[in-house]
């Protein structure tokens, strides 16, 4: 029986571990992916630590991944051997929930699929996916830089395009990290008046050729008072994890301004009346479906976005994890087949 290499969680709090497993075979509505590369993603964090309800073992973690259609399964009509492919968090809908039949696939009621939680993922050399989740690649992408727009890309690009913010609106991207580095790409290339908040007078020269117009060192200066001297922000982009500082950014929104959050973290406090004076909204957004994967690849070649990676191999799959836990990554970090 022909075999694969994986890395797999056996139990909750467990290490990665490499092993061997046979390459399974897709059955009706999936395809099979030869991966080239998985993204390391702090969500993987839900498989390694069990944070997900239901989480069961052994689990394949990785959800950012990039390769080729290596079999399909009956039924599947869309999609061909040999095509390059991609796949995210979302791992699927069932399509005839009342959630779904109202457009909103993400929320699917019936059958949640998150790609390396709920079902194996891309830390391994083959994977199997729901045809509804896969999204093609573009040929001008090489597959490590591909993985991680299909999470920390498909997040900021998609939560952006969804803020209510128009060209020439004031946007701030809170965080300039594994998130934050490409929200300020996106938001600059959308034509938005970029501002990025970044802790330390270092980060300014990288704010800047990330395409940011503006940078707010939130160490020495309070940002939302910043943004309050000019004009306050149409959008702020949260993509830190600490809700207590996601908090203290409202009062650097403009009137009728949102906080748009994809930093999951801590709980964030505002007195009402600050909401309601301002018409203010706070925002949570889920990444995306495939289509927007695929959007969010197509817009990053278009504008030349593109993540910065450190790449390992499979082997060093533990390796990257905890480059990645530990936030010294710059500033994704990628496994490469």
């Amino acid at each position: 029986m022909p075999m694969m290499r994986i890395v797999q969680v056996s139990t909750a709090h467990g290490p990665l571990e490499l092993v061997e497993r046979p390459i399974p075979e897709p059955g009706p509505g999936e395809i099979r992916i030869k991966v080239q590369a998985c993204g390391i993603c702090h969500s993987d964090t839900y498989t390694k630590d069990a944070l997900y309800p239901g989480m069961q073992y052994p689990r394949i973690p990785g959800h950012e991944v990039a390769g080729t259609i290596d079999a399909i399964g009956a039924g599947v009509a869309r999609w061909q051997p040999q095509q390059r492919v991609g796949v995210g968090w979302h791992g699927g809908s069932c399509g005839y929930c009342d959630v779904c039949r109202r457009g909103n696939f993400f929320a699917c009621q019936t059958m949640t699929r998150i790609t390396g939680v709920t079902y194996d993922g891309g830390y391994a050399d083959y994977m199997i996916a729901k045809s509804d989740a896969v999204a093609q690649l573009p040929d001008e992408l090489e597959p490590t830089e591909a993985a991680p727009l299909l999470c920390a890309g498909v997040t900021t690009f998609n939560s952006l395009r969804n803020s209510g913010a128009r060209a020439g609106d004031l946007v701030a991207v809170f965080g300039l990290g594994g998130l934050g580095h490409l929200g300020v790409q996106f938001a600059s290339r959308m034509g938005y008046r970029t501002v990025a908040i970044a802790r330390g007078a270092d980060k300014e020269s990288l704010a800047k050729k990330l395409g940011a117009h503006i940078y707010i060192d939130n160490q020495a200066k309070d940002a939302a008072a910043e943004l309050a001297k000019l004009g306050g922000a149409k959008t702020i982009l949260a993509t830190v994890t600490e809700g207590a500082a996601m908090g203290a950014m409202v009062g650097g929104l403009a009137a009728n301004g949102t906080l748009m959050v994809i930093g999951a973290g801590g709980a964030i406090e505002v007195p009402p009346y600050q909401l309601i004076r301002g018409r203010l909204a706070i925002k949570g957004w889920y990444s995306g479906t495939s289509i927007d994967s695929q959007d969010t690849l197509a817009f990053s070649v278009l504008t030349g976005v593109r993540p910065m990676i450190e790449v390992f191999s499979l082997d060093r799959a533990a390796e990257g994890y905890e480059r990645m836990l530990s936030g010294n990554a710059r500033f994704r970090a990628v496994l490469k087949m």
